[in-house]
């Protein structure tokens, strides 16, 4: 159609400049390289590139890009050709072939029109439908690469909930440790003023050695939470930090992935359309004229494809580095069922267990480390007896109230 005629077509390039270029590309193993081609012969006056296939020569070259038109193979004009005429001049060169064209300097912001947007709000809204309901309301679904990343969202918001939930238990049984060393030396402080006012040496002795071992369990106590804290600062940072900026890298990905299948959703569209008044012999105006819209659309498409596969491969690895991080806690949780297999207790009885524990756990440790405190030979007061026992009292009553 335009070999045929002795005047130029004017294009309609949209206000899009052109910047002519030659590229040499060295063909691969099976003499591609690694680009599909429009237009050309009868109906549009201009052969472009549709698409630049990732891992190719064109690809790996980085020159050429999606929307650039094609005017020379190895310095032989291609105009008035068709596009399998040009695909067979490309074949038949062995080795190197060398690509004159003309570069699309396109705007992306142009391509961006209302049409896109309101295809992303709607990918947006049937990502979040069951496939019954989409296909009750005639709406298309688009599945890209079997993507699960969404559902890997929904279960970072759930182990979120279940950490946040770990650390708060922990933040308030470690404040509870606190409160309870904190008594301990409190103990130590009261059995060594008794030990001091006793009248008996005996007793005044076992005292203040009673009193030296409270306070060693004070120390001992904030030896513990000294090496809990930073396994908790660790916990703190993975939930405040690690979690958060995954979220907000899926979220990301998502809006890439939505405006990325919008670009697709409207080459379809324009494709078919140009296939529709093909058949019924009426070109398109815009096609006739370059299809620099068309062309538009598909720079648009490649770059949002390169958004997409980067942002795809950063959520990967953080995701990777949230599972690793994950299944250590999983790991250690795993172990100390293993070797300490517990029943399920609900939030008061677990506490009550630990203070029954730890208090259990005195009494035998203060036996064992003076087994002389059950001697006859060492007899006490009734008002020193009455004292530890209200002291003893009203530690109980502390450490519930704390818990």
């Amino acid at each position: 159609m335009f070999a045929d005629l002795d005047y130029d077509v004017e294009e309609d390039k949209l206000g899009i400049p052109t910047v002519p270029g030659t590229v040499t590309l060295k063909k691969d193993s099976q003499n591609l390289i690694g680009i599909s081609i429009g237009g050309g012969a009868q109906y549009c006056p201009c052969l472009y590139i549709v698409q630049v296939f990732d891992n190719t020569p064109a690809a790996l070259d980085g020159t050429v890009a999606a929307g650039d038109e094609i005017t020379g193979v190895n310095g032989k004009s291609v105009k008035g050709k068709t596009k399998v005429e040009v695909a067979k001049m490309i074949q038949m060169v062995k080795g190197e072939v060398t690509i004159h064209y003309n570069k699309l300097q396109a705007d992306p912001k142009q391509g961006k029109s209302l049409d896109i947007v309101l295809k992303k709000v709607k990918h947006r809204l049937v990502e979040n439908m069951s496939s019954g309901t989409a296909d009750a309301l005639g709406l298309s679904r688009a599945i890209l690469c079997n993507d699960g990343l969404v559902k890997r969202l929904e279960e970072l918001e759930r182990t979120a909930e279940l950490y946040k939930g770990l650390t708060e238990h922990t933040k308030s049984l470690l404040r509870a440790f606190f409160e309870l060393s904190q008594t301990h030396r409190a103990f130590g402080d009261v059995f060594s003023v008794i030990g001091v006012r006793e009248p008996q040496p005996a007793a005044s002795e076992a005292f203040v050695k009673f009193a030296d071992a409270h306070r060693n369990i004070e120390k001992f106590g904030i030896h513990l939470l000294k090496t809990i804290k930073p396994m908790l600062t660790d916990l703190n940072t993975y939930l405040n930090k690690a979690i958060p900026d995954t979220r907000l890298t899926i979220k990301k990905y998502l809006d890439v992935k939505f405006e990325y299948l919008s670009y697709c959703l409207k080459v379809k569209e324009m494709d078919d359309e140009e296939y529709s008044c093909i058949a019924l012999g009426e070109p398109l105006y815009r096609v006739s004229t370059g299809n620099y819209e068309y062309r538009l659309i598909l720079r648009c498409r490649q770059e949002a494809r390169t958004r997409f596969a980067k942002m795809r491969k950063d959520v990967l690895e953080k995701i990777e580095l949230l599972d690793q991080k994950h299944g250590e806690y999983h790991c250690c949780q795993r172990y100390v069922q293993c070797v300490h297999p517990q029943p399920r207790w609900s939030r008061g009885s677990w506490r009550l267990m630990v203070v029954a524990a730890w208090c259990g756990w005195l009494l035998q440790g203060s036996t064992r480390l003076f087994p002389w405190l059950l001697s006859s030979s060492y007899s006490l007061s009734s008002c020193t007896v009455s004292t530890i026992c209200t002291l003893h009292s009203s530690t109980l009553g502390l450490v519930s109230s704390s818990l």
